[in-house]
């Protein structure tokens, strides 16, 4: 075998070994995704990856998409998903239903947190382990959410909003969860309980588990993010490390106006 072609299959080895290691490494992706609000075109060809136990910021200004986004990726009936591919672990997840999805390990937190009323703090907990999938237990969450502890026996909905939050969160990682969806997790909340969000965070975070968080306080939401992608009416704008978006104050005023 001559030089030439040794050191082409080499290189062709070493390209598959690459590929293959990218592809283990990325835990989740998006790829060329549209979506819609009846004749509304929202989301217009976004595609991103996110690798296990990345946090990444999904930015835009108000109307870029991002909400509709998370939705999107979370399968749920509205906006209808017309084309693209949405993939968590090797699963096709834009061949899901939203209970699908969830059952897969996508556990989206929603902006106005559906907290159920009638229920307790607890029974809100309980509830989410009905259905097979569990994930942590009661224990583990009242260890990292003391303040609900102190409270689960109180009814959900007459909580603080900041407790709310926590609440809802809590209840996602009651499931089995491969990748946390949180759409505006400090809208609405005092600066003193934005901390206490953020120390959960930074602690969901320590504990390895991949998530995309929007928020339209930005600053706050790359301080504790790997990445970024940045939304303009619906297309992505931006792609790369939070720390580069932190960096560029001209990036920033374009699409983020801080």
């Amino acid at each position: 075998m001559s030089a030439i072609v040794m050191d082409q299959n080499l290189m062709s080895q070493t390209q598959t070994a690459v590929a293959t290691r990218a592809s283990e490494a990325t835990h989740f992706q998006v790829r060329d995704i549209h979506a819609y609000y009846g004749e509304s075109y929202i989301v217009q060809g976004v595609s991103f990856d996110i690798r296990e136990g990345e946090i990444l910021a999904l930015l835009g200004r108000n109307g870029a998409g991002k909400t509709t986004t998370l939705r999107a990726l979370a399968r749920l009936d509205n906006p209808t998903l017309k084309q693209g591919e949405i993939w968590l672990g090797g699963q096709a997840v834009h061949k899901m239903k939203a209970h699908e999805a969830a059952r897969a390990g996508i556990q989206l937190v929603p902006e106005d947190r559906r907290i159920i009323p009638g229920l307790t703090v607890e029974e809100n907990l309980q509830l989410a382990q009905v259905a097979p999938g569990r994930g942590w237990e009661l224990d583990k969450i009242y260890s990292h959410f003391p303040r609900l502890a102190e409270r689960r026996r109180q009814e959900g909905v007459t909580m603080s909003g900041g407790e709310q939050q926590m609440l809802a969160i809590a209840r996602a990682l009651a499931r089995d969860i491969k990748l946390l969806l949180l759409d505006e997790p400090y809208e609405g909340l005092a600066p003193v309980i934005v901390q206490e969000i953020e120390k959960i965070l930074i602690e969901i975070r320590r504990l390895g588990i991949t998530t995309i968080i929007v928020e339209q306080n930005a600053v706050a939401a790359l301080r504790l993010s790997d990445r970024a992608v940045i939304l303009d009416t619906g297309e992505v704008a931006f792609t790369g490390t939070a720390a580069e978006v932190l960096d560029n104050a001209e990036l920033r005023h374009e699409y983020l106006a801080i």
